[in-house]
């Protein structure tokens, strides 16, 4: 199951989007999880590619309508061991 931590700068720049703006960041990740859950290959709407320069990050991007695109970047953490059920 996909996990996060979120940064302080991240925090930050997600409290200076708009209500808009933050409603298309929620759809592109909830897109991007679903995608990883269902262990099939992530849609390609969402401009998931590696970050140059930064080995083992990634950033994803997705239309916020009028102006730049909504970028968003990240690294995949260790995975970690199913928790066996009790």
């Amino acid at each position: 199951m996909p996990t996060y931590e979120a940064l302080p700068r991240f925090n930050a720049d997600h409290r200076r989007l708009t209500p808009e703006q933050r409603r298309r960041f929620r759809h592109a990740v909830t897109a991007f999880v679903h995608d990883l859950r269902a262990g099939r290959q992530l849609r390609p709407g969402l401009r998931i590619k590696g970050v140059r320069r930064y080995p083992g990050v990634y950033e994803l991007t997705w239309s916020m309508g009028t102006g730049p695109a909504g970028r968003a970047t990240w690294q995949y953490g260790p995975r970690s061991a199913p928790t066996p059920p009790t």
